[in-house]
């Protein structure tokens, strides 16, 4: 079977697992009271908290296990581990639209992750960022039935390194000054406003070393 034959059974895996994501949310905000994410979250961690932790990684854990078995090769496994993260990431927004008709808008904030500080942001900007990692996935695995392999270069490895570097400071920024102020000071952390410019400047270099390693001109011929 050609790679690009299991992207529907991925994307499949990646949606049913959003549900079950989404799901879980749901029923978190009805057993905390959660109306509106910045106002209603509790200010304290607490046992939930820790559970919360380890669905997380559980979830990082079964993404790359799905490209792992899914692929036969680096750049395949690579893809369809990507392909399946920002697909699960946009499916679990419309999910939880469906469930609790939230996200009201795509400027509405969020808590995203909390490994291994809270991790805030606008629905938007999560949403752009899985959109690019989604497509980029995809291409790594139709390239692989093409014959072409990644052009991995250390430009383009040190430019999307340090495009990752500030999209997660802006993601994460309010929280890690809060942390010299202890644990409970880092909970407490609500977003006032996001760091848009430094998001954008982060997301166009992720985008700009993804066309040059997928581009197809860009890669190169394996030789069979």
């Amino acid at each position: 079977m050609e790679s690009s034959h299991r992207l529907p059974l991925v994307a499949a895996y990646a949606v049913a697992m959003a549900y079950v994501e989404a799901a879980v949310v749901a029923y978190l905000r009805e057993v905390y009271g959660i109306e509106d994410v910045l106002r209603d979250l509790p200010a304290a961690a607490d046992h939930i908290t820790l559970i919360e932790v380890g669905r997380e990684t559980a979830t990082l854990i079964m993404l790359l296990a799905l490209g792992w078995l899914a692929g036969r090769c680096c750049q395949d496994r690579a893809g369809y581990c990507a392909f399946a993260f920002g697909l699960w990431d946009i499916a679990y927004y419309a999910w939880l639209e469906l469930f609790l008709g939230w996200p009201r808008s795509l400027l509405d904030w969020d808590l995203l992750f909390l490994i291994p500080v809270p991790w805030w942001a606008p629905v938007l900007a999560p949403t752009l960022l899985a959109a690019t990692i989604c497509l980029c996935g995809a291409a790594a695995v139709l390239q692989v039935d093409r014959g072409t392999v990644w052009r991995l270069t250390a430009a383009n490895v040190s430019v999307a390194t340090a495009g990752l570097a500030l999209v997660l400071y802006t993601f994460t920024a309010d929280a890690l000054w809060a942390l010299p102020q202890g644990i409970d000071a880092v909970a407490r952390v609500r977003p006032i406003h996001f760091r848009w410019p430094l998001f954008l400047l982060g997301f166009v270099m992720i985008l700009w070393a993804g066309l040059r390693v997928t581009w197809p001109g860009r890669s190169r011929l394996l030789r069979i």
